[in-house]
């Protein structure tokens, strides 16, 4: 078995056809066969069914698929550390973040990174925590940003720091108030608001739906759907308002916002990587100042707290 084989098996895995796998790693379509005939052989496993053109992994090639994915992400991993040695003039960091933490966090940070360090290549995923999570153990990213609240890092792969704790808030339009100047409201005096609610895939939807379904409440949703950006100029220009996280309200004059009241919601964040691989010497520099980071936005914002240690 070796990494060429193992790369033709996770690329034929991912576009679900030889031939177009074959183009993809510059191959003739009888090498990759071979490529795979001869790896079978190896472990004395089938990892494909072949049916009519449909091309579907076996248990075995499903067992296999993660495993690859990480030995792959080592060797580029290996590449990396390698180029780096030069002094952080050459690299790449692979970052996940959900949407929520995109539009704030993460674009102060790579802000930072990318002038101290414009010769590493920035990968961002953005999804979902759960998604996010499957990518790191999958060896697609360095670093993830993920709602620790939500989702327990529960892969032993994997570990997280814990980062910070934040509220959700109701944010309004400074233009075109709807909250009359209130600083707070409950629950039920929110439902009563036109609302805009975010798509199924975030997190921050099922935690605000729950607390509703908690309390027999129905919102005035008047607009579903939306991704965060989206969201923001919705409510600036007065069409509703919205439950963010507190983390999107730095610098950003055209919002303002109310504490949630009874209940009370909030979230955490944690920063995860793989137990089983040292970061690259460019993702550990990534990891200091997404610390950083939290601590400063902890420092503007009230409505956020830091959950490290000072140091």
């Amino acid at each position: 078995m070796n990494l060429e084989q193992l790369r033709g098996f996770a690329t034929i895995a991912r576009v679900g056809h030889f031939t177009r796998a074959a183009e993809d790693l510059h191959l003739t379509q009888p090498s990759l066969s071979r490529q795979i005939a001869t790896l079978e052989h190896d472990l004395g496993s089938q990892l494909f069914h072949r049916a009519r053109g449909n091309i579907m992994l076996t248990a075995a090639g499903e067992a296999l698929l993660p495993l690859a994915r990480r030995m792959l992400a080592d060797e580029e991993n290996v590449r990396t550390e390698m180029a780096e040695l030069a002094g952080l003039r050459k690299g790449r960091v692979r970052l996940g973040a959900p949407p929520t933490l995109c539009v704030s966090l993460v674009a102060e940070v790579l802000e930072v990174f990318h002038r101290r360090f414009p010769g590493i290549e920035l990968h961002l995923s953005e999804a979902g925590s759960k998604n996010l999570l499957d990518e790191l153990a999958g060896g697609l990213l360095d670093l993830a940003l993920v709602v620790t609240s939500e989702h327990s890092v529960a892969e032993k792969s994997l570990a997280s720091l814990p980062l910070l704790s934040e509220e959700l808030v109701v944010i309004d339009s400074t233009g075109k108030p709807r909250l009359g100047g209130r600083e707070s409201l409950d629950l039920k005096a929110l439902s009563r608001l036109p609302q805009i609610v975010f798509s199924q895939s975030y997190d921050l939807r099922a935690s605000t739906m729950n607390a509703y379904r908690a309390q027999g409440l129905t919102p005035n949703v008047v607009l579903e759907g939306a991704e965060m950006d989206a969201v923001l100029r919705f409510v600036e220009v007065g069409l509703g308002v919205a439950v963010v996280p507190a983390t999107v309200l730095v610098d950003r004059p055209g919002l303002s916002a109310a504490a949630l009241k009874d209940p009370q919601l909030t979230r955490t964040i944690g920063l995860a990587h793989r137990r089983d691989v040292s970061l690259t010497r460019a993702a550990a520099a990534m990891q200091e100042i997404i610390l950083s980071t939290a601590r400063a936005l902890a420092d503007r914002q009230p409505r956020i707290t830091s959950l490290l240690t000072a140091s």
